[in-house]
């Protein structure tokens, strides 16, 4: 099945593909074409995250979702820490088009706290973390409570990200020449 797009118009949400910029972990872009991409099932679930997210008054930012296994490979030969990145040898969710990295925006279009920034690999990003203010632990629970009810599942390690259930089992994996317009080089 192919992968559809994502667009700020169909799925009302804003998008910032951090791995097309340098401002994510490894400090230089993975990505040459900021684009996302789900598979159709979790597309679903972010069209109803995105209506569930605007009912409690803020909008969602997609930060990460489709990742070419070249992605996860360049990603994990960086930093291979396995609490926050998947062995592309086994594959990640990502590489199935069925996890999405997100946060939430307040009216203002400012994201609110979530007690830690995205992608930051230490404890704190871990849900129910114990030392955060009660705002981001607040909001962090808003944004578990949107995406659990849209039919995702969460990842402990990661408060920004979200997987269908069962997705190593039910969904295969996906390279880069997946794409209609491919996102790397």
């Amino acid at each position: 099945m192919a992968l559809v797009e994502i667009t700020p118009q169909e799925y009302d949400v804003e998008l910032d593909i951090v791995y097309a910029t340098n401002r994510n972990f490894t400090g230089m872009p993975i990505y040459t074409r900021p684009a996302c991409y789900l598979h159709p099932d979790a597309a679903i679930c972010l069209k109803k995250a995105s209506q569930l997210a605007r009912r409690q008054g803020t909008r969602i930012r997609v930060l990460d979702a489709f990742r070419p296994q070249e992605a996860q490979r360049a990603l994990w030969n960086h930093t291979p820490n396995p609490d926050f990145i998947a062995n592309p040898d086994i594959g990640s969710p990502h590489g199935r088009g069925v996890a999405i990295d997100l946060t939430l925006l307040d009216q203002n279009g400012k994201e609110l706290d979530m007690g830690a920034g995205f992608d930051e690999m230490h404890i704190r990003s871990y849900h129910g973390a114990d030392g955060l203010s009660r705002v981001a632990e607040a909001n962090r629970l808003l944004l578990l409570g949107i995406m659990v009810t849209a039919g995702f599942e969460y990842y402990t390690h990661e408060w920004w990200h979200y997987q269908l259930p069962n997705a190593r089992t039910r969904y295969p994996l996906f390279s880069d020449s997946a794409l209609p317009v491919p996102m790397m080089s």
